[in-house]
């Protein structure tokens, strides 16, 4: 392919898939209790989920270096690459983009840097679309704006048993009006402009699960979707949720049912649940 793609960890395509399409996968940093490594490779979901569960335990993440990302950049063009789109999670949520950045200046116009604005399957599917495109003979322009438009056509809602998880790591963004006495609140969460921001509340689970699924379903504007569910700790929850997309989504081209991995449980702790539209073209 003329144009490689790059992209980090936290957008949880199976490997398989990652390999497919030939898209090269960086991961973040997850560090336990002063422990560190990376994710899907030495720390996985489970890992995280049980670590939260303890008492004084420091779960945090971090970025890949500058440096990782222009040794990626610099082999994929050794290999014969023109160009590189490397599309990466929200700016508003990791330093990932910002490093890609970096990286990206010290090699010239062959790599053009992508904000997702989510993470998951929110970053996922804008992914695939551009190593589609790539596979297609696209070149670095067209590469870069098939992400962009599939970014703006894709939707990332979530569920979390508590916002505790997102108040400790600095994430809940738009949500922290509601952090402190309503912390008992079980919300519904959306990605809007990158942040993480509240997109209704509710007063139990069962009630906000469903809601995320009508929100969902809003979402797919009657037109052919891909769809993806996340989750943490919670393979039940996630398959519920799938069967009713699918049965209220009469147009699913594709769908996932994927755990979370171990960068955003941290974050989000277990009982998360998430739903990424994505709106094809």
């Amino acid at each position: 392919m003329p144009v490689a793609v790059v992209t980090d960890s936290t957008g949880y395509l199976p490997v398989e898939l990652a390999s497919a399409h030939h898209i090269t996968v960086v991961p973040l940093a997850v560090v336990i209790n002063g422990v560190e490594g990376r994710e899907g490779v030495d720390v996985t979901p489970g890992d995280v989920a049980l670590a939260l569960q303890g008492r004084r335990v420091d779960v945090t993440t971090s970025r890949p270096a500058p440096e990782e990302l222009s040794r990626v950049y610099r082999e994929l063009l050794d290999r014969g690459a023109d160009g590189v789109v490397s599309i990466h999670l929200s700016s508003k949520l990791s330093g990932t983009h910002d490093s890609a950045v970096l990286a990206a200046a010290g090699i010239g116009d062959r790599v053009a840097v992508v904000d997702s604005g989510a993470t998951g399957m929110g970053l996922g599917f804008p992914v695939l679309c551009a190593a589609r495109a790539a596979a297609a003979g696209g070149d670095l322009t067209a590469v870069r704006a098939v992400a962009e438009a599939a970014v703006l056509r894709t939707t990332t809602l979530f569920y979390v048993d508590t916002l505790e998880f997102l108040r400790r790591g600095g994430r809940i963004g738009a949500a922290s009006a509601i952090v402190g006495t309503a912390l008992s609140v079980k919300p519904i969460l959306r990605m809007v402009e990158g942040a993480i921001a509240v997109r209704e509340k509710v007063r139990t689970a069962s009630r906000a699960l469903a809601r995320l699924v009508d929100l969902a379903v809003a979402a797919a504007e009657e037109s052919d979707v891909d769809i993806a569910v996340h989750h943490v700790a919670a393979p039940d929850r996630a398959e519920d949720l799938l069967g009713t997309l699918l049965d209220r989504l009469p147009r699913v081209r594709e769908r996932y049912l994927l755990e979370a991995g171990a960068a955003v449980a941290a974050h989000v702790g277990p009982g998360f649940a998430g739903i990424v539209i994505h709106r094809v073209a």
